[in-house]
């Protein structure tokens, strides 16, 4: 055999072998939402990696709003602020937690996306008021604790409910109270513990109060711990003020951490945060509508009928089911926190829009996410997302970030009230007079 036949047959074989190893497809996917046409990469079409933030603190600076807004620093000196409800007096109620240390020695803190500098400590477990007092914010003291992870709260009739990750607790409230004082009781028990990095329980009411609905995470990023530890979870409860009559109100959504009734329709609207391992640019989180008994793909879909490789045939029946989201938030933004704007304080174009808190990434070659977002809304619509508050990464080469913004609601006055959780502060975006 001659040496050109032995060269062709070597190169033959090697083109042979490449194909094979190459994935099956690169090309990019076009998905109709509801504000356009976006482009999804396929599958590890980018390698999956780990960069997390280092946060750095804020040294006198402060987060960027557009111009016509100034920011100041509502509170500071808390411990790992991670969500704001505002009663209707004014009070505002930050409930102070973090992943348990169990869990971050027993996964890795790079896992679930922590800084090196968050979450050295135990989680704080209570909830803080802030009053107007002479027209300055004031830190009046610990309002509950005794906690477990607490993050969602809500205010109905004369009590105060709290959505902990085991569990939604109710305590007798009348509005102007400065502490609980009375005894909880414990409504519904809610799933917890495993792999639990997904330990938000958020909640809200329906729009005529008939109904409460709780968002619970997922156990897990992908399923891979099997689907018997993700029973009630990846999806939004709903149930009776009192505990009673619970049922799956959507389910197939991974983590949706920010869940709020459009005050101007009373849909339930969800921001929801994605899994992780498929790459840079899967699966961008989302803001949608919550449809009652929607199935929204996780694990087994993702953005529409997108079938996750790491299920592949397992469940078509539900492929098949599920609904494409409303708007693209991009991917491994971790975006959270979620509220809808109804004041006519700022200028008329964020006058029924919504905004939404990006944590920001672990789970990319670079920092994304990091700042909040507004997604103005027309005649119930949403439209295209822009950026309203930046300036949390400080440095991205060095993967330096200033803080992390995660709670988001919006003030009496109608200023737009930030937790952000590694700085240990509350930021306050007001119009500038």
């Amino acid at each position: 055999m001659n040496k050109q036949l032995l060269a062709l047959i070597f190169i033959t074989t090697m083109l042979a072998g490449c194909a094979q190893n190459k994935p099956a497809d690169y090309s990019k996917t076009s998905v109709a939402t509801s504000v356009g046409t976006i482009e999804l990469a396929a599958p590890h079409a980018t390698k999956s990696t780990t960069t997390y933030c280092d946060v750095i603190g804020w040294d006198n600076k402060t987060p960027v709003a557009p111009a016509g807004f100034k920011v100041s620093l509502f509170g500071n000196n808390l411990t790992n602020p991670r969500n704001i409800y505002v009663g209707r007096n004014g009070d505002v109620f930050v409930s102070e937690a973090n992943t348990e240390v169990g869990v971050i020695k027993r996964i890795g803190a790079a896992i679930i996306g922590v800084s090196k500098s968050q979450y050295l400590g135990k989680s704080k477990n209570d909830i803080v008021l802030f009053r107007e007092i002479n027209g300055k914010p004031t830190n009046m003291g610990v309002f509950l604790s005794g906690l477990h992870q607490p993050y969602g709260m809500l205010v109905w009739r004369n009590w105060f409910y709290v959505a902990c990750t085991d569990g939604l607790w109710a305590y007798p409230y009348h509005a102007g109270d400065t502490k609980i004082t009375g005894a909880g009781k414990k409504l519904l028990d809610l799933p917890a513990g495993g792999y639990n990095n997904h330990w938000t329980r958020n909640i809200v009411v329906s729009g005529d109060s008939s109904h409460i609905y709780i968002s619970v995470g997922s156990g897990s990023n992908d399923g891979e711990h099997g689907m018997d530890n993700e029973k009630r979870r990846a999806c939004i409860l709903q149930i009776k003020p009192d505990g009673s009559n619970e049922k799956i109100y959507a389910s197939g959504l991974r983590n949706p951490a920010g869940i709020a009734i459009n005050p101007f329709n009373y849909e339930v609207w969800a921001s929801v945060n994605e899994r992780d391992d498929l790459g840079d640019e899967l699966v961008p989180d989302y803001l949608t509508s919550v449809k009652d008994s929607a199935f929204y793909g996780w694990p087994y879909a993702y953005f529409g009928q997108h079938e996750d490789p790491n299920h592949k045939g397992e469940r078509p029946d539900l492929v098949a089911k599920t609904l494409v989201p409303d708007v693209s938030l991009g991917a491994h933004t971790a975006s959270l926190g979620l509220t809808f704007y109804k004041s006519r304080t700022f200028p008329v174009k964020y006058y029924r829009g919504a905004f939404v808190t990006q944590h920001g990434s672990w789970n990319s070659s670079k920092l994304v996410g990091y700042k909040v977002l507004f997604v103005p809304f027309n005649h119930g619509k949403p439209g295209k997302p822009e950026d309203f508050l930046t300036g949390f990464i400080a440095d991205a080469d060095k993967h330096e970030v200033h803080g992390r913004p995660v709670g988001v609601a919006v003030a009496k006055d109608g200023s737009l009230l930030i937790a952000d959780d590694t700085s240990n502060s509350i930021w306050k975006v007001s119009v500038n007079p």
